[in-house]
């Protein structure tokens, strides 16, 4: 599969992020949106990169699980 392909592919499934691949050869993932401290003191990152695409998605997988247990803790939000 080629590299743009990838893209598109994690692009569709991660559409908060931003996906790319360095000159480098690096896969990265940015958010659109800031954390919060408290987001950021529970594990959650704002850029992370991978040796290819397969680990760029775990990790991506792993930053959705972070934040799902950290809105599950916070709780609903106020109105």
């Amino acid at each position: 599969m080629t590299f743009d392909r990838h893209l598109a592919e994690i692009a569709r499934e991660f559409p908060q992020w931003t996906i790319w691949r360095s000159d480098a050869g690096r896969w990265w993932a940015t958010r659109h949106h800031p954390l919060s401290d408290a987001q950021r003191d529970a594990g959650g990152a704002m850029t992370i990169d991978a040796d290819d695409p397969d680990n760029l998605r775990e990790q991506l997988r792993d930053q959705q699980r972070l934040a799902g247990e950290f809105e599950r803790r916070a709780g609903p939000a106020p109105p």
